[in-house]
């Protein structure tokens, strides 16, 4: 078969410094704002490189960060602030610590009177009341509703989004209200669709409380929910008004849900951002740990790597599909194990092992990497294989129906040279997917 994959240099503003985790553990100030001078992407495959391990800037794009005063030591902290550019529908990704504490940031992106908060029976109690008065302080004139949704994975379905619609109708919403998502990435996921759909589209705000959330799902627009045959096969891209990440809410965070998280932030270093990568190779331990710096800095770095591949390529139709680096075997997991017995993170985990075990067979990459992405997986305590109940038919019947096949193809994220670059393509032998499916699989 002939190859359709286009190859293009990614780098980034390398606006990142790994040695200011020395500093004070207090987030930087800055403010930084990717610009897609070029938003009429239609690739059906490409490659990513990042020649000698460097990030270096797309000749299409210009990144320009201008300073933000800092505040002095009586005043509150200003968040760091990753914008998502796509024109007028660019919005602020704000990350900090006690960021819920300042109104400000949500009220300026409520634009009606009336706010419906989507948050799950976990959630609720630990930061509801938090939401509602960030939302109503000093602002009468807005009046706040709330559904609680039952908490998992297993939840992510027609009848649970129902409730939502259920509650915005009682309550008799209009077009000018705003739904919040406050949870992980199952809430913002449903938020987010039910919100794309309500009255044929509203606006909405993400204030994701899980690591999984922050540096992935919460940013770049897909919402959606899962079919019985397959994970977020019904759903649309939708962005919401603003991303607030309140990195406090980490402090209730489950060890499981932190681990999980961290599955998205070591795939951005795989795949794209080598320096990201050797640095959480260096940090990884403080990050299990909680360690505000290091934590803050990964959050950022992984925002800053979503918020450009979405600015450049927002419905996926190349670029964006290297971020699924693991997950098309990942959801096989999910699905054929059953919504919510692994956590999102964990099966991708397992995932991208498989993807780079394919990788290593089709001679793309040296077991040097392999070995280094087995080592940072365990260091995370993250899975480094599926489920002896998974099965290769059952991988094949569940990859057949996954997003990302074209044709009848199934297009993977594989990854291909150095560390940091990766490619997605269906220009490969079928005979190294059957031999990685056997090697993990038991029957």
């Amino acid at each position: 078969m002939t190859s359709t994959a286009n190859t293009i240099s990614l780098s980034l503003p390398t606006t990142h410094n790994p040695s200011s985790l020395s500093k004070p553990k207090s987030l930087p100030d800055f403010y930084l704002r990717f610009r897609n001078q070029n938003p009429k992407l239609n690739r059906v495959g490409i490659s990513v490189t990042n020649p000698n391990n460097r990030i270096r800037a797309l000749s299409t794009i210009r990144a320009s960060t201008a300073s933000v005063m800092e505040a002095s030591s009586k005043e509150k902290a200003l968040p760091t602030i990753v914008e998502v550019d796509l024109g007028n529908r660019s919005y602020p990704i704000y990350i900090g610590s006690g960021l819920l504490d300042q109104p400000e940031l949500l009220q300026r992106h409520v634009h009606g009177k009336r706010v419906l908060v989507v948050t799950n029976s976990t959630v609720a109690p630990l930061y509801l009341d938090k939401v509602v008065d960030a939302l109503t302080r000093g602002n009468p004139n807005v009046s706040v509703d709330s559904v609680i949704l039952p908490d998992g994975e297993k939840y992510k379905n027609m009848e649970t989004l129902m409730k939502v619609f259920d509650k915005a109708i009682e309550s008799r919403l209009d077009r000018r209200c705003t739904f919040v998502a406050l949870g992980g990435g199952v809430i913002g996921d449903m938020c987010g669709y039910a919100a794309a759909s309500f009255l044929r589209g509203v606006n909405f705000i993400q204030i994701p409380t899980t690591v999984m959330a922050q540096v992935d799902s919460s940013v770049g627009g897909k919402t959606g929910i899962n079919h019985p045959l397959g994970k977020n096969l019904i759903g649309a891209f939708y962005q919401p008004q603003c991303v607030l990440i309140d990195t406090d809410t980490l402090n209730t965070l489950p060890d499981r849900e932190l681990a999980s998280g961290l599955a998205e932030v070591i795939k951005y270093g795989l795949i794209r951002d080598a320096v990201f990568f050797e640095w959480q190779e260096k940090n990884m331990a403080a990050l299990m740990a909680r360690d505000p710096s290091a934590m803050a800095y990964a959050i950022k770095r992984s925002c800053e790597n979503k918020a450009e591949v979405v600015s450049l390529d927002e419905k996926e139709s190349g670029l964006r599909a290297t971020l699924n680096l693991g997950h098309t075997f990942g959801h096989a997991i999910e699905t054929g194990f059953g919504y919510g017995v692994w956590l999102h993170g964990e099966a991708v985990a397992a995932g991208m092992v498989m993807a780079v075990d394919m990788s290593y067979r089709l001679g793309w990459i040296d077991d040097l990497l392999v070995k280094r992405v087995h080592n940072i997986l365990q260091q995370a305590k993250l899975p480094t294989a599926p489920p002896d109940t998974i099965t290769v038919e059952m991988f094949k019947s569940v990859m057949a129906v996954d997003k990302k096949v074209a044709d009848g193809l199934l297009r993977l994220i594989l990854l291909k040279g150095s560390l940091g670059n990766c490619v997605f393509t269906g220009d490969y032998d079928r005979k190294a997917l059957d031999d990685t499916l056997r090697a993990f699989c038991k029957s």
